[in-house]
């Protein structure tokens, strides 16, 4: 049974329960309960093998938080209990997940996580056989499953309940497969890298994977405890990278956040390169050797202007798509691109994974350096940002925005001031309660200004 007043069936192709990256919340509040992710390991096993005549095979991956535990046992007795098979990777980054569902020809991944947040907070998405995300309407479906209480007519029993293995060498394996993504012919010998791992998911394997290149390696994040994930360390704080990148004189900072699928650089200078930058740096280098599908980056609208102009000036072009990750690849997949990602540090390098992935992004940007004998500060200088404000306005339920006419009101005359030097965009967040404001523009008082304007409508409006 789905969890009391909580029996809401998302209409056909639409979902309630899943967002832009899976099901995410406060641990131990709905929908992130235990008894939720039973449900969600039950309809996932169903759906995603139900034409098969064999038992489902999935694999489990997790993070550092405390309440990973509790979710891993729950998922995996859902599983369990529609006659699926279980292998559990312990603590292992988002994209290490998604190449092990591969590697090991598993009918699916699933990964708990809720990537950036604070520990209190937990998720679940998963991966099919192939390892990329399950498209919105297979979430739907399991979704419905779900609220529908079909599930409770479909028990095995007896020899047709699974099994839970877990596999000691999962991390491993992903190192392995991280080193064989860099070039042969070049070593980081001689390279001094601080290393933040966020005190999650890839807190021993970032390390690993550097240092077995020949790199000199200063980890910090790497001391998991359940409740410190992301605290005050990671993408999220990359000034803790870029001080130590500093005091220890090293070539270059990367900090990731607690499940590893993205990444922010920090250059020698102790300055922090966004995604933007590196997708120009990335998609330049791959143009030159030819490697860069169509002359196209697949960007999210929350990239800057600047990026679009600086793949201009190289005769590239720019393909750019809602905000998520899941959307970019998305659009790689149906278009037939190799390459993009998203301001925040989520990199797509399709050639090689199949989901962003920060160590990977990092053995890249790295390659780039080597191959071309500069800093990041030096290939950074590809592209110059416009000024960009972004702030955050919580809302405690979700409307039509353009219904509302003073908000509708404020936008419009935001973009008349802006006309075709700015730009304005306003929506929701995919993972939290929060209307997102981001404005760009040649002034940056004037943008800060008009973004302080319309959050203070925002605010008011949906009081």
């Amino acid at each position: 049974m789905t969890e009391k007043g909580q029996n809401r069936p998302a209409p056909p192709g639409k979902r309630n329960l899943f967002g832009t990256d899976g099901v995410r919340g406060v641990a131990n509040e709905y929908p992130m309960t235990a008894e939720m992710a039973m449900q969600i390991g039950r309809g996932a096993a169903y759906v995603l093998n139900k034409d098969a005549k064999k038992r489902p095979e999935i694999v489990i991956g997790k993070d550092a938080r405390l309440s990973g535990y509790m979710f891993e046992n729950a998922i995996s007795g859902g599983i369990c209990s529609m006659g699926g098979n279980v292998t559990l990777a312990g603590l292992l980054p988002t994209p290490g997940v998604a190449f092990l569902t591969r590697d090991i020809g598993a009918d699916a991944g699933i990964v708990i996580s809720a990537s950036h947040n604070q520990f209190q907070d937990n998720g679940i998405k998963i991966f099919s056989h192939d390892g990329f995300k399950l498209p919105d309407e297979v979430e739907a479906e399991i979704e419905n499953l779900i609220f529908s209480d079909k599930l409770d007519s479909l028990r095995p029993t007896g020899a047709g309940i699974g099994r839970v293995k877990r596999l000691d060498d999962a991390s491993e394996r992903y190192v392995e497969f991280l080193k064989k993504t860099f070039p042969e012919d070049i070593r980081l010998a001689g390279l001094r890298l601080v290393i933040d791992a966020a005190n999650g998911a890839a807190y021993k394997c970032a390390p690993a994977v550097f240092e077995a290149l020949g790199a000199e390696v200063f980890p910090i994040g790497v001391q998991p405890d359940g409740e410190n994930i992301n605290r005050d360390c990671g993408s999220l704080h990359p000034e803790v990278a870029a001080k130590m990148v500093l005091e220890k004189k090293a070539d270059l900072g990367l900090a990731l956040d607690g499940d590893a699928d993205r990444v922010i650089f920090v250059n020698h200078q102790g300055r922090v390169v966004d995604g933007d930058h590196i997708m120009a740096i990335c998609a330049r280098d791959l143009n030159r050797r030819g490697l860069l599908a169509r002359k196209t980056v697949v960007a999210t609208v929350m990239s800057n202007l600047g990026l679009k102009i600086a793949l201009r000036n190289l005769g590239l072009n720019l393909v750019q798509t809602d905000v998520g990750d899941r959307y970019v690849v998305e659009r790689m997949r149906r278009e037939g691109y190799n390459f993009g990602g998203e301001q925040s540090g989520h990199l797509i390098f399709l050639n090689h994974n199949t989901t962003g992935d920060g160590i990977l992004s990092a053995l890249q940007v790295l390659a780039v350096m080597k191959r071309e004998e500069k800093t990041l500060a030096e290939l950074a200088a590809i592209m110059e940002s416009l000024p960009q404000i972004l702030l955050n306005v919580r809302v405690s339920e979700r409307v039509d925005l353009m219904d509302i006419p003073g908000i509708e009101r404020q936008c419009r005359l935001v973009r008349e001031t802006l006309g075709d030097e700015g730009r304005l965009l306003v929506r929701y967040s995919g993972t939290e309660p929060l209307v997102r404001v981001m404005i760009e523009g040649r002034d940056e008082q004037e943008i800060k200004r008009l973004a302080e304007e319309t959050a203070a409508v925002i605010a008011r409006e949906l009081r």
